[in-house]
């Protein structure tokens, strides 16, 4: 009886329900939207991180974490990526040199790190190849090929099929000087690993180095993300001794950022709420106090002061309920909609790829934040309503005709 009264109620003014109905709608789906496009830009940015360079999860040795020397290398570490490989829920591995180095051109130099791949194995575990945009990747050139970033060659004063010559210590410590041709230029989201990275052949290395096949670092793709906690799990088990470490663990800033976004999050929807808080509570103090002779004869005839605390409680919920769901599914519609297509932050760039950013941004939102979100209605309706309902409950019968009759 009181929900049928309370829907009824809501809309005997109709132009009054319509625009608090109307700006909770606007107001929620502005906000899961501005939620979904944080949370999106996030997840982009990992995801790309991951698919450049990082993988889900990488080995090396205990030594070569605290000192980063090509001599730290992975005892049997090809064989043991082979081993890795078989394993279940792992796309490929590729088994990386790692060496901290000199990049020279006839203008300039720079330091960088010089990683050197099997490219046929790379290509399965990170996107490097397709960020190519001059040449081609590891094709071309037989002897020495390099892919170097755009912002690099733009530093060193290079273009593609240019000589550069890479000067670092090999394993014995003695100060090793090899040419490389430019094969390919290549630009990703970040113009720091652009200007500090440069990719060469493992098998070039060990020519220049003199050295066996030694390994740095393995770095392990799998099927889904979903798998990386257990997968993670079972490789530390087998192998101890080594350092096996996710994306999460290597890049700690990224998952820590996602911990301070939900709560930002959450406050920003909170403090939407809280607006709109003050908008119902205006509306239903309004609808009240057109009724005050109507409760006035309510309560006089005996119906209990509890029922029509009720009353006005359901209505207020109901009103944010309505105007609640309506922006969700605005909200879902227009998340679904450009999760899809993306949003294109090209004329940003510049400025994006100094933090990593990817232009295309995808919004996502996880479907735990509907639940935050009704809860979040729900708390507001009944404290909007609290307010007009005790002015309506202390309500006098005699003067409440009296004065509005």
């Amino acid at each position: 009886m009181l929900l049928n009264l309370a829907w009824k109620n809501i809309w005997r003014n109709k132009k009054r329900s319509l625009i608090i109905i109307t700006a909770i709608t606007l107001g929620l789906w502005a906000g899961l939207f501005s939620v979904a496009v944080m949370i999106g830009s996030w997840d982009t940015t990992v995801n790309s991180t991951i698919d450049r360079n990082l993988s889900h999860i990488q080995i090396h040795t205990k030594e070569f974490k605290d000192e980063s020397l090509t001599s730290h290398f992975i005892p049997g570490g090809n064989k043991l990526a082979e081993d890795i490989r078989n394993y279940e829920n792992v796309k490929d591995v590729t088994a990386r040199v790692l060496i901290e180095g000199m990049a020279s051109s006839p203008s300039s130099s720079r330091g960088v790190n010089i990683i050197g791949v099997d490219p046929s194995r790379e290509k399965n575990v990170t996107t490097i190849a397709d960020y190519i945009t001059e040449g081609e990747y590891f094709n071309g050139i037989k002897r020495n090929p390099i892919l170097v970033g755009e912002k690099l060659a733009d530093k060193l004063g290079l273009k593609l099929r240019s000589k550069m010559v890479l000067s670092f210590q090999s394993i014995d410590t003695t100060l090793t000087y090899a040419a490389f041709r430019i094969v390919g230029i290549y630009k990703t989201e970040s113009s720091i690993f652009d200007e500090s990275n440069v990719f060469v052949r493992k098998s070039d290395l060990y020519n220049s180095m003199n050295s066996d096949f030694i390994v740095n670092e393995i770095a392990i793709r799998l099927n889904s993300s979903e798998d990386l906690d257990s997968t993670q799990a079972i490789l530390k088990e087998n192998y101890s001794p080594l350092v096996v470490e996710s994306w999460k663990d290597l890049a700690p800033e990224l998952e820590m950022m996602y911990q301070y976004l939900i709560v930002e999050m959450q406050i920003f929807l909170a403090i939407i709420m809280a607006a709109l808080l003050f908008g119902i509570t205006n509306t239903m103090l309004m609808s009240v106090l057109d009724r005050v002779r109507e409760f006035g004869v309510l309560l006089a005839v005996g119906m209990k002061r509890g029922r029509v605390f009720s009353l006005i409680m359901i209505e207020t919920i109901i009103l944010s309920l309505v105007g609640g769901i309506i922006g969700m599914i605005f909200g879902t519609f227009t998340i679904w909609y450009f999760s899809d297509k993306g949003i294109d932050l090209s004329l940003f760039s510049e400025g994006l790829s100094s933090w990593g950013m990817p232009t295309i941004l995808y919004p996502i939102l996880p479907l735990y934040f509907y639940g935050v979100l009704t809860s979040m209605i729900v708390i507001t309706g009944i404290l909007a309503a609290i307010w007009p309902s005790i002015k309506t409950i202390k309500l006098r019968p005699a003067d409440a005709i009296r004065t509005y009759g």
